[in-house]
């Protein structure tokens, strides 16, 4: 697993489809927690996010000979992990939807990463309850593009959405959050 664990996500995966399994393993080593961190921010509850994550990487070995190398493995690997919660959340009749006009842009305030928006105005606790208020198609994003730091092209191909679409999503997501940030400042006086 040594030779392994220095190789690429993408040479990883084509060694998984040639059937090297230690390349599951390093996959698994590299990508399991913040994997789980990704899902536990979508779902609120940790044994789920769990769940969820072996469940992705099970997916991952029966798929694997859909893989299209070069395509960023990270991004096929979330497409799954998005794929598995909106399953869950479609299950759970959670599902919300807002859409915005496609001509919809950001503005630089909206820009703000919202982890420096909460640290400034809430708990841990109460952040991570406002996150799971949003969509999951808005949570998605959020967490993607500020927790796993994926850029917008990474989000569009991990969600298989266009960037506009992703930067919809972003910037009602980011605004619901402000707001609920701003009532909780309030209830807070």
């Amino acid at each position: 697993m040594k030779g392994c664990a220095v190789r690429a996500d993408e040479q990883l995966a084509r060694g998984l489809q040639q059937g090297d399994a230690e390349c599951l393993g390093a996959l698994v080593d590299r990508h399991y927690a913040p994997l789980v961190g990704y899902l536990y921010r979508m779902t609120g509850e940790r044994p789920l996010a769990e769940d969820f994550a072996q469940e992705c990487f099970v997916r991952v070995l029966r798929a694997i000979g859909q893989y299209q190398y070069p395509r960023p493995f990270k991004s096929w690997l979330y497409q799954i992990a998005a794929n598995i919660t909106r399953d869950y959340f479609k299950r759970a009749a959670a599902r919300y939807e807002m859409t915005m006009p496609d001509d919809w842009e950001m503005t630089d305030d909206e820009q703000e990463q919202p982890e420096m928006m909460v640290a400034r105005t809430m708990s841990t606790e109460q952040a991570l309850a406002a996150l799971r208020t949003l969509p999951e198609t808005q949570r998605a994003v959020i967490l993607l593009r500020y927790d796993r730091e994926f850029s917008l092209a990474e989000i569009a191909a991990a969600l298989d959405i266009p960037v506009g679409t992703v930067k919809s999503r972003l910037s009602l997501g980011l605004r619901q959050l402000r707001q609920q940030m701003s009532v909780a400042e309030v209830e807070a006086e």
